[in-house]
C-alpha cells in the first residue's frame, strides 16, 4: 500500500498557511514574561473583551450542553446591530469558517476564484483546500483595485467567485461604492470581507452589509475578533444571499459557534459603548503611528483605515528590523513577497504600546542601516 496515494495530489503540492506564532511560544523564545511583550503583529484588539463580557462568561451555566446549532439568540442580536433580518445572517467560528463554507458550497473542482492581492492569505489557502483555481488580479502599487482588470479576469476565466477585502489586509485601503457597484454587475458571486470595517467607520466608511438585501450576488463578512477583542474565541458572522443560505446550513458543522463564544458575543453587543470607545482609541493610536513613522527616514507608511499601518522599509532589511524589534520585546509582522517586498505591518495598540514601539525604534536608531542592505531574503 502506497500511503501517498491516499492524499489528494493538490494537497500534497500546496503550501500551508503560515499563522502567527502563539504568544506563549514567543514568550519562551524571547525569555520575557507575556506582560513584558508588546504584541503588534496580528491586528488583535489589545484591550481585550469588556468587563461585561468577562462577567457574562464567568456566570455562564451551560458549558456542558451543546450550543444552539443555528445561533438564534446571537443572530437576533446581530440583526438589531447591523439592521439585516436574522434569516439572512449566519454566525461562524470566525469569518474564516464562513469563507470556507461559501467556497465549499459554490466551487466545483477547477472553478475560478479571483482575488486581489496583496491581501489576506486565507483566500488562496481556502481556494486551494476547496479545489478551486486561484486567479490573482494584482493591486496597483498604491494598493488600489484595478477594477477594469478584475472585470476582464472575471469574464475571461468565467469566474465563480470574486473575493474583496475592505479595509484590505495588509494595507488598510477601502473600496469605494462606485467600484463595488461595477463589480457587482459582473456574473460572479462577490465575497466582501469587512473584518476591519469598524475602524474605518470612525473615518466615515459605511459598511456594505445591508447591500446584501439589494444584491443577490453579494456576501459580506464581519467579525468580533477585532471589534470586541474576541480573537481567541473565534466568532464571526455574515450576511448572505437568500438562495445561498439553505445550502450553507446543510454543510455547516452543527455546533460551530461554541457556548463561550456565544455568551461573549452577546455580552459584547450589549456593551457597544465600551467597544466603540476602544475602537476610537485604537484609531487614534493608528494615526499617531502613521505620523511618527512619516518622520523616520527608512519607513514609508501607507494610508490606512484599519487598525494597522503597513510600512515599506528603505535602505535596510525589513526582516532585520523585525528581529531587532523582537529583541526589544516588540512584535511586528514582516513580509517579503510580491507586492510586499521588504515590508512590515504594525498593529495599533494602546498608548503605552506605541510608546514602547517608538522607544524601541529610537534605540535601534541607525544601527545596521545599509549594513543589512535592502534585501530581506533570509
Amino acid at each position: 500500500m502506497n500511503i501517498k496515494d491516499f492524499v489528494r495530489p493538490d494537497i500534497v503540492a500546496m503550501q500551508p498557511y503560515t499563522p502567527i506564532v502563539p504568544f506563549e511560544v514567543l514568550s519562551a523564545r524571547l525569555g520575557r514574561a507575556p506582560e513584558e511583550i508588546v504584541k503588534l503583529d496580528a491586528n488583535e484588539n489589545p484591550y481585550g473583551p469588556s468587563p461585561q463580557v468577562l462577567a457574562a462568561m464567568a456566570a455562564g451555566r451551560y458549558f456542558h450542553i451543546y450550543p444552539d446549532p443555528e445561533s438564534n439568540e446571537l443572530r437576533e442580536a446581530l440583526s438589531a446591530y447591523v439592521d439585516v433580518p436574522p434569516a439572512r445572517l449566519m454566525a461562524g467560528a470566525g469569518a474564516d469558517e464562513l469563507i470556507d463554507i461559501v467556497l465549499r458550497v459554490v466551487l466545483h473542482p477547477g472553478d475560478v476564484v479571483v482575488d486581489c492581492p496583496p491581501s489576506f492569505g486565507m483566500y488562496p489557502f481556502s481556494t486551494a483546500v476547496n479545489t478551486g483555481h486561484y486567479i490573482p488580479v494584482w493591486r496597483r502599487p498604491d494598493f488600489t483595485l484595478d477594477v477594469a482588470a478584475i472585470e476582464t479576469a472575471v469574464r475571461h476565466h468565467e469566474a465563480k467567485l470574486l473575493i474583496l477585502c475592505s479595509p484590505n489586509n495588509p494595507d488598510g485601503s477601502v473600496i469605494d461604492d462606485e467600484s463595488l457597484r461595477r463589480l457587482l454587475a459582473l456574473p460572479v458571486l462577490v465575497l466582501l470581507d469587512e473584518a476591519y470595517a469598524d475602524f474605518a467607520e470612525v473615518d466615515g466608511y459605511q459598511s456594505h452589509i445591508r447591500w446584501t438585501l439589494a444584491y443577490n450576488n453579494l456576501v459580506v463578512l464581519r467579525t468580533f475578533s477585532k471589534l470586541a477583542g474576541l480573537a481567541g474565541l473565534r466568532v464571526g458572522y455574515g450576511a448572505f444571499p437568500e438562495w445561498l443560505l439553505p445550502h450553507m446550513w446543510k454543510i455547516k458543522q452543527p455546533y460551530n459557534v461554541n457556548v463561550a463564544a456565544t455568551i461573549a458575543a452577546l455580552a459584547a453587543l450589549a456593551d457597544q459603548a465600551w467597544m466603540h470607545d476602544k475602537v476610537r482609541r485604537i484609531v487614534a493610536e493608528r494615526n499617531r503611528l502613521r505620523e511618527a513613522f512619516s518622520l523616520i527616514p527608512y519607513l514609508e507608511p501607507y494610508p490606512s483605515l484599519s487598525n494597522f499601518i503597513l510600512c515599506r522599509v528603505h535602505s535596510r532589511s525589513a526582516h532585520q528590523l523585525k528581529l531587532d524589534l523582537e529583541q526589544e520585546g516588540v512584535l511586528v509582522r514582516y513580509f517579503d513577497k510580491q507586492g510586499l517586498d521588504n515590508c512590515i505591518r504594525i498593529s495599533a495598540g494602546r498608548p503605552e504600546d506605541t510608546d514602547r514601539l517608538l522607544a524601541a525604534l529610537g534605540k535601534i536608531g541607525h544601527e545596521g542601516d545599509l549594513n543589512h542592505g535592502t534585501s530581506s531574503n533570509h
